[in-house]
């Protein structure tokens, strides 16, 4: 197949879904990683096209949805001081922190921009050698090779008004931490294609011997994902555990070398802190010392803000995939992408908002 309609053809949908209901012989808990298959998921209806013996959960793959309340704060109290423009992704303007968000901030007169890229960013400091621009860099390792290529250029070309708010998260440790967690329910991983596009699939090897659990890396349109679940189940029902590849017309076994490369040169591993899991060993990436000069938890002395979370949202329970949204007691009622109380409701890859947005009459 080669265009994006084939990858939806209700006819072939239907003959997966058939084949999956073939194969299934007990109940089995697979858990998609990314967000964006969540909302892919939900929006055409897959979960209801399958036996009911199959549990769809949905896990902490939506790098908005785990920010931190601690960076959205850093991120506003950086906002806030002269001379300064905040840039952002679109989807991290609404993400509240403890008492406000980016874009209520915008409104009130700070300098808050929305881009596509860091570099775009990087040019906006050349533009504006008055000012101090700070890129809010969140992300998985999808988005880390386009950041840490924004501070290399900054340090190789000497601009020194620009720097880095860096809270990227890695996927291969907050799948240990859900495994190793006693309340731990997931049989099965679908594992996210973009990031395996990048860092490849060599490192989850070692997840599915450890945990006797299969990951099969997918992608996001229905076909790709039935045929992932597909290859999931098979392997649950045959009692064997390996990692394998249903996208193959993008992810290689290594990934981007070349991407991973820059990303070991300018960023370390770090402990990280996810909103509603807590803190997870190694599981983000920091700037390394070499680029103290460009981070700008550094430059703007906000390392020690940190914030309580809200104790209403139950984003955590959901991003473990232990509750689905519409079990969380606030949804569609103190909670919604008008007054959201956590990330997974306004960010576009957020399990709260899927289920808000294609499935909301069941709520009302």
């Amino acid at each position: 197949m080669k265009f994006v309609d084939e990858y939806r053809d209700p006819k072939v949908v239907q003959e997966w879904s058939q084949a999956i209901a073939d194969i299934t012989t007990q109940a089995w808990t697979i858990m998609e990683v990314c967000g964006g298959q969540t909302h892919s998921i939900i929006k055409h209806g897959l979960d209801q096209l399958l036996p009911k013996e199959i549990n769809l959960v949905h896990g902490p793959g939506c790098p908005v949805c785990v920010t931190p309340v601690a960076y959205i704060d850093k991120a506003l109290a950086i906002a806030q001081q002269e001379n300064v423009i905040l840039c952002s992704f679109g989807d991290m303007l609404r993400v509240p922190g403890s008492k406000d968000d980016l874009l209520s901030l915008k409104s009130q007169g700070s300098d808050i921009r929305i881009v596509y890229s860091p570099l775009d960013a990087l040019g906006l400091a050349e533009e504006n050698p008055d000012k101090q621009v700070v890129f809010f860099a969140v992300g998985f390792e999808t988005t880390a090779p386009t950041c840490a290529m924004a501070v290399y250029q900054a340090k190789q070309r000497a601009i020194n008004n620009f720097s880095l708010l860096a809270c990227h998260v890695r996927v291969p440790p907050v799948m240990r931490a859900l495994l190793d967690s006693p309340d731990n329910t997931v049989q099965g991983f679908l594992g996210a294609g973009h990031v395996c596009s990048i860092m490849g699939y060599h490192e989850y090897h070692s997840i599915s011997q450890h945990y006797q659990i299969p990951i099969v890396v997918t992608g996001f349109e229905p076909v790709d994902i039935l045929q992932g679940i597909y290859l999931c189940i098979q392997q649950l029902e045959a009692n064997t555990y390996r990692v394998e590849n249903q996208f193959k017309r993008v992810v290689t076994e290594q990934g981007n070398v070349t991407a991973q490369k820059l990303m070991q040169q300018v960023f370390i591993e770090t402990d990280r802190h996810w909103r509603g899991l807590g803190n997870i060993t190694k599981s983000g990436f920091s700037l390394s010392p070499d680029y103290d000069a460009w981070n700008a938890e550094l430059q703007f002395s906000v390392a020690d803000i940190n914030p309580e979370e809200s104790k209403l949202c139950r984003s955590g329970e959901i991003l473990k995939g232990l509750i689905k949204p519409e079990q969380c007691p606030a949804f569609n009622k103190e909670c919604t992408p008008e007054h959201p109380l956590g990330a997974t409701m306004v960010s576009s890859e957020g399990a709260c908002a899927a289920y808000y947005q294609y499935r909301r009459y069941q709520n009302d």
